[in-house]
């Protein structure tokens, strides 16, 4: 007898149904995730794009930094920062209270690098400097600390003091007119104690960028004028910083526009760079030699003398940081990132005060390692400088008493050519802000310089006198 089959319903997979369910939830899932990344790339891109939001309309009329900040709040805050004073273990600043005066109404003050070190009062005898000479401190008080300085009460400064101390783009033009070199000419040969009334800030930003597009620029008439002769003495004529200078070399030279040796040239008091033979500090006293310049006359021993000014750029110029392409910014003002902008950070100070971003990015060493290397090559350097300025001083002492008795003699010319070169080279060091750092062995080959050019001082004194004797 044949039995008949039923049909049979198909079985499903166990969980069938809840396995599309969570596929499909994860698939979802994954969708939206990936919306929202791609939608936050795009953003981010976006953002990186145009980094700023335009709260204000920028333009070559505007010098105020507050207002730039408006556009810049991350910069701006960073660049207020530069108020602070802390001192390394041979430089920046520690906050002295000062009693306010008419003359002087800051309530803080640096401390004294004269009252640090007496010699300098010695080295400088029958200069301004040696009235008052104090340690560095931020961007935030160049002005300020111009103003006041009882050197202004010592000798009457130019206007040519502005150049370096204060935001002078806008007051430039509007003395020449709209012409930048024009007003830079107007205003040099007129006092100081007049043309500070025209300025109402330190380094501002529209002193280092377009306002258009936020480039880096130079300014400064000094800078475009030395770095010119400069590339003229290389076989590079007609040089224009601002269109042909790479944008890595731009992040130096607008820091080189005021952290450079220079003279002021004539009864017009025009700001020079001595660059005409090179960056180096003999190339520049070779210079001074030339054209005969002097900045004062050394009370002490009659010399013609040369006083150095802060010549950072130089010296860089001369070391390995330098060579390898590394600029001024890249450590004084290294990249940091916020949010999805990478920008430089605009609180200025030394390396040594921010070790991770400034150094560690291409020294993969512990930050006590590096503070150790760095300080290992100031204590070298600090000692060389010492025993030159020892020495120096010893040929000061017996020019002071070969003077006293024979103010015409030639051994004391002959000795006083000597001074002005071995008391130039050793200021050039002393006066530069990174006690050696920026290129050790260039420093020690000038401080070196120094003391021999002492030590013919010296010799041209005592070969006379026992020519004398005999």
């Amino acid at each position: 007898m044949a039995t008949t089959s039923q049909p049979q319903t198909p079985r499903r997979p166990i969980g069938g149904f809840r396995f599309f369910l969570l596929t499909g939830l994860a698939t979802l899932v994954v969708a939206v995730g990936g919306g929202l990344l791609l939608s936050s790339i795009i953003e981010r891109k976006e953002e990186a794009k145009n980094p700023f939001y335009r709260v204000v309309d920028l333009n070559d009329s505007i010098d105020d930094p507050a207002i730039w900040g408006k556009n810049f709040p991350l910069q701006y805050d960073d660049y207020r920062k530069t108020v602070d004073q802390i001192r390394t273990r041979y430089g920046g600043s520690e906050a002295l209270p000062h009693t306010p005066t008419l003359a002087d109404p800051r309530s803080v003050v640096a401390q004294s690098k004269l009252q640090e070190d007496p010699r300098l009062i010695t080295m400088w005898a029958g200069y301004a400097f040696s009235k008052d000479f104090r340690e560095e401190r931020g961007h935030a008080f160049m002005l300020e600390d111009q103003i006041f300085t009882e050197r202004q009460n010592v000798a009457k400064q130019p206007g040519t003091c502005l150049h370096c101390h204060a935001s002078v783009y806008l007051p430039y033009k509007r003395a020449g007119g709209g012409d930048l070199i024009k007003g830079f000419e107007v205003l040099n040969s007129r006092p100081y104690s007049e043309v500070k009334r025209l300025v109402q800030h330190p380094v501002a930003c529209i002193d280092c960028h377009d306002p258009a597009t936020m480039q880096l620029r130079v300014t400064r008439p000094g800078f475009i004028e030395g770095i010119q002769a400069l590339k003229a003495s290389q076989g590079v004529q007609n040089y224009n910083v601002n269109t042909m200078a790479t944008r890595q070399e731009l992040r130096s030279y607008v820091c080189g526009q005021c952290h450079v040796e220079y003279y002021f040239k004539g009864p017009e008091k025009r700001l020079v760079y001595p660059w005409f033979k090179g960056l180096q500090a003999d190339s520049i006293l070779a210079y001074y030699e030339s054209v005969g310049f002097k900045d004062w006359t050394h009370s002490l021993t009659g010399t013609p003398a040369l006083k150095a000014q802060h010549p950072e750029f130089e010296l860089y110029s001369q070391g390995i940081h330098a060579r390898s392409g590394v600029a001024c910014a890249d450590c004084h003002m290294p990249y940091k990132r916020e949010g999805a902008m990478k920008i430089s950070d605009h609180h200025i100070r030394s390396p040594l005060l921010n070790l991770n971003k400034s150094c560690q990015t291409c020294h993969r060493w512990s930050e006590d390692e590096l503070k150790a290397r760095v300080e290992t090559i100031q204590d070298r350097h600090f000692q060389l400088r010492n025993l030159a300025m020892d020495a120096l001083m010893d040929l000061i002492n017996e020019m002071r008493n070969e003077r006293a008795a024979d103010s015409s003699s030639q051994r004391l010319v002959a000795a006083q050519n000597f001074q002005r070169k071995a008391q130039f080279l050793l200021d050039f060091v002393e006066a530069e802000n990174s006690t050696g750092f920026h290129a050790p062995q260039e420093a020690a080959r000038i401080l070196g310089q120094s003391i021999d050019y002492v030590r013919k001082g010296q010799m041209a004194l005592r070969a006379a006198a026992a020519a004398s004797v005999q």
